[in-house]
């Protein structure tokens, strides 16, 4: 299946190498282009809609791959699996395009997105429905008033989630490629053929277009790149496991963990700040890193060290999920994740530069050793 993959790989490198200068050429003359703002860090217009390149090379390439399929390969379960990421991702970047173009309204992109995650649920039967109780053995159905609405929300926030991270050059195409690499990997390790063949064509495309899409770029992604990329992780890792089940959404948290934690917190500032959550800003973690002083390019490399760690975390933990001690490691993982993810976000003022709580509390306990010998 492997040697499968790297011609699935190859094709839509190809095809992404091929088809992204034409995108670039369409969306200029259809006037398809991002005007710049004090909001953004570019200082030229650019034409967007790179997604389509992206969408175009994986959906060619893999339709290429099926019919040479060996029979058998892959089961019925798995062709739903692939027919639901086809069916929905397209809606998406229809979404996305027109969005390029036009600027679509926030509250019609956000009921096509729950569209497009209701094609997953409700027309292929893609769904979170198990439940494994921590340090429990059992694993426990769901119903589906809680199952449905918890995929649906799965999905529409890591599109999402993807899409607020998209304001750097080849940012959200690199934690995309990193997150897409981190789950053929756990393909690999648990032998899923669907998720190795999907993994591989999108790795492909997405490399492709980062070719252009990297600093200094030639093309930005816009919303059709930015969404359908979101839509394709949230149903990939959801497929990268045989049963799609609570416990198991702990390594997928992980693998998205850069833009899921960075949307995170932008909702948590705009709360603090009072401000509309949907309200853009510029605090995000690029924006934080560049007010430090990085360059565009250290920014992205930096931030591309942030997703591969917690990539590195995702495999480890999923590799570990199945021992005795499974459940108590994965605990002490979240544990120290969610401590250093806190100290990092202090640091560099993502979500308040004058509210360091944690920070104080340590610092207090570091000032209190010096206070009391000087006394002595």
């Amino acid at each position: 299946m492997l040697g499968i993959g790297l011609s699935g790989f190859a094709i839509a490198l190809a095809l992404a190498l091929i088809l992204t200068p034409l995108v670039k050429k369409f969306a200029v003359r259809i006037g398809a282009v991002d005007v710049p703002n004090q909001r953004k860090v570019h200082t030229r217009i650019m034409p967007r809609m790179g997604g389509l390149a992206i969408y175009a090379s994986f959906t060619v390439g893999l339709l290429l791959l099926l019919p040479w399929l060996p029979e058998g390969m892959l089961s019925n379960h798995d062709r739903h699996l692939i027919g639901a990421l086809l069916t929905g991702g397209t809606l998406i970047v229809l979404l996305g395009s027109l969005d390029d173009k036009f600027d679509l309204s926030a509250k019609l992109k956000l009921l096509i997105q729950i569209g497009a995650a209701c094609i997953v649920v409700f027309g292929f039967d893609v769904k979170i429905n198990l439940l494994n109780v921590p340090f429990g053995e059992a694993m426990q159905p769901l119903g589906e008033w809680i199952s449905i609405p918890l995929t649906i929300f799965w999905i529409v926030g890591v599109t999402n989630a993807i899409n607020l991270i998209d304001g750097l050059d080849g940012l959200a195409a690199g934690v995309s490629g990193i997150a897409i690499g981190t789950i053929l990997v756990m393909g690999i390790i648990m032998g899923n053929s669907a998720v190795i063949l999907l993994s591989t064509v999108l790795l492909g495309s997405v490399i492709g277009f980062l070719f252009f899409n990297f600093h200094p770029a030639k093309i930005f992604m816009g919303d059709s790149g930015s969404l359908f990329l979101g839509f394709a992780l949230a149903t990939l890792s959801m497929l990268g496991f045989k049963q799609i089940t609570v416990v198991s959404f702990v390594t997928p948290l992980l693998i998205i963990g850069v833009p899921l934690s960075d949307t995170f917190f932008a909702i948590v500032r705009r709360w603090i700040q009072k401000k509309p959550i949907f309200a853009p800003d510029k605090g995000h973690l690029h924006h934080c890193l560049q007010q430090l002083g990085f360059s565009h390019r250290k920014t992205v490399l930096i931030i591309y060290g942030i997703a591969a760690f917690f990539g590195t975390c995702a495999v480890i933990q999923a590799s570990i999920s199945n021992t005795g001690l499974g459940n108590w490691i994965t605990f002490i993982v979240i544990c120290a994740l969610v401590f250093l993810l806190q100290i990092g976000a202090e640091l560099i003022g993502i979500v308040d530069k004058s509210r360091r709580p944690v920070l104080d509390f340590i610092g207090r306990f570091r000032m209190k050793p010096q206070t009391e010998s000087r006394g002595k």
